[in-house]
């Protein structure tokens, strides 16, 4: 599913919540290599919390923060306008509320499930 990203590429949108993208400004090889790096440390959360090890699920939420902070999602902004960070914020009650309006007005009829509707299954079980 690919979810909204605001004009200016510093957010996408889940649920009408904005959530920071990877830095733009990281070359496509690094960007890469640290995605594979996240994707293998949330394995290790999930396999840490299966094997009931607080000690080795400590370290692994440990290591996916330090990668998502590389990725520049986590910690000081990657932009340098001084544009505050919004992240985890409601669109609604941000600077991005009118761009967001647009975009639920142009399909997006549940902006809480973040998916056109034309996607979408009913909650009720039948299409």
């Amino acid at each position: 599913m690919k979810h909204p990203v605001t004009p200016d590429g510093r957010y996408f949108v889940v649920r009408g919540r904005l959530w920071r993208m990877a830095n733009s400004d990281l070359a496509e090889e690094e960007r890469s290599e640290l995605v594979k790096r996240l994707m293998a440390a949330r394995r290790a959360v999930r396999e840490a919390k299966a094997g009931k090890d607080p000690d080795a699920e400590v370290a692994a939420h440990r290591a996916a923060d330090e990668i998502k902070r590389a990725l520049g999602e986590r910690a000081p902004v990657w932009w340098k306008d001084g544009a505050p960070d919004f992240n985890r914020h409601m669109a609604k009650n941000t600077p991005y509320a009118a761009w967001y309006a647009k975009v639920i007005a142009a399909g997006l009829k549940d902006p809480r499930q973040g998916t056109p509707d034309r996607y979408r299954r009913s909650s009720r079980g039948h299409r």
